[in-house]
């Protein structure tokens, strides 16, 4: 694919997914459109990145946000979700995504004041407030859940006519196996089932894909390097060729392992002292993650796409709180619409633990 691709005209989007659908929706077992659809958002997300680093083109490409597990699928399931993806951000229905979550106006904020100086002191406060923290090991048997709060801003397509529109304020809950092998989701964002549907593997084509800097399991993360140089080295290789530049593909890898992962307690603080290393990393005085709790913030701007990533921290414990992306510079042509102050997606980390069965929480565990 191009970066340079023409956007399809949303009719001509609309009549080649439905082609699609009717020829491979019947082969997939009823209720595992969504599970595709949640596995493949990964793949696309990693795309939209890799699409971006051929000759930029004047439009910005949309990113996609939301935390998921990267996984590979058979070309069957991806034909699938592909469809369904299409229909989600242009839908003949009013280009409503398709899932159990409200739409409303764009979400928007106050643009942060940033600066370069004092990076190096957060973030060794960060890095020592990290190895403060008790990061239990994952037993075989036993699961890391985390609960999340999150919301995004999107291009709603209705006929021939654009808005910015967002997704409602809504609660994501996922268990992993230390192996990643075994899962759970629940988000009205990505299944419509309130139990929510399994994320375990092997999938229906017998598919377990290896773990990876950018779909990582427990398990992967204990056998990383904790020294920052040599870790912020392996993400600069691993990552080559994704996201816009080398230097912004490496920090939103480490912002992602942030988010929904559960990094072992040796690993922690290393990423925070990699991340440090990243050239263009600025603090951001004031951010507020989707639960509203008020932090400082370590940021780096995208220049390509006017996108700065924020990853929001206490401002007294330097605990991290969570992560959301702010549109700083007006985009051109389509991407106008997202003006500066546009919050693209907002996430904040309620609960992270180990609890020892799917689907347990931590308030059943006692």
């Amino acid at each position: 694919m191009n970066a340079n691709t023409p956007r399809p005209h949303p009719a001509d989007t609309d009549r080649s997914t439905s082609e699609l659908l009717s020829g491979t929706a019947r082969d997939l077992p009823s209720g595992r459109h969504e599970f595709h659809k949640e596995r493949l958002m990964a793949q696309i997300h990693d795309m939209q990145r890799a699409e971006r680093t051929a000759t930029p083109a004047p439009a910005r490409k949309r990113r996609l946000r939301l935390p998921r597990p990267a996984v590979t699928l058979p070309l069957m399931a991806v034909a699938v979700a592909a469809a369904v993806v299409a229909g989600v951000w242009q839908s003949g229905s009013g280009g409503v995504r398709e899932s159990g979550v409200a739409t409303g106006p764009a979400l928007t904020t106050k643009i942060g004041t940033a600066t370069t100086k004092g990076v190096p002191q957060l973030m060794d406060r960060i890095s020592l407030a990290a190895a403060d923290t008790s990061h239990p090991d994952v037993k075989p048997g036993q699961f890391i859940y985390i609960e999340s709060k999150s919301a995004d801003s999107f291009v709603k397509t209705v006929g021939d006519e654009s808005s910015l529109a967002s997704h409602a304020l809504h609660t994501r809950q996922v268990w992993k196996s230390a192996d990643g092998t075994e899962g759970w989701l629940i988000d009205p964002a990505v299944n419509d089932s309130p139990e929510g549907e399994t994320l375990s593997l092997p999938d229906e084509q017998g598919n377990t894909p290896e773990a990876t800097l950018n779909g990582p399991s427990f398990d992967y993360l204990a056998k990383l390097t904790t020294d920052p140089d040599e870790l912020l080295a392996k993400i600069y290789k691993e990552t080559e060729g994704m996201g816009n530049t080398p230097d912004q593909q490496a920090f939103t890898t480490i912002g992602d392992l942030l988010i929904e992962s559960y990094p072992p307690a040796d690993l922690y603080p290393a990423l925070f002292k990699a991340a440090s290393k990243i050239p263009g990393v600025v603090v951001v005085d004031d951010a507020v993650d989707a639960a509203g709790r008020h932090g400082i913030a370590v940021a780096r701007l995208d220049e390509t796409s006017g996108e700065r990533e924020e990853w929001i921290f206490d401002r007294k414990t330097h605990v991290f709180l969570g992560e959301r992306s702010v549109q700083v510079r007006k985009g051109t042509g389509e991407d106008a619409l997202i003006t500066p102050g546009t919050v693209l997606f907002t996430n904040a980390i309620m609960k992270r633990a180990v609890v020892d069965g799917m689907k347990q929480t931590p308030s059943q565990a006692g």
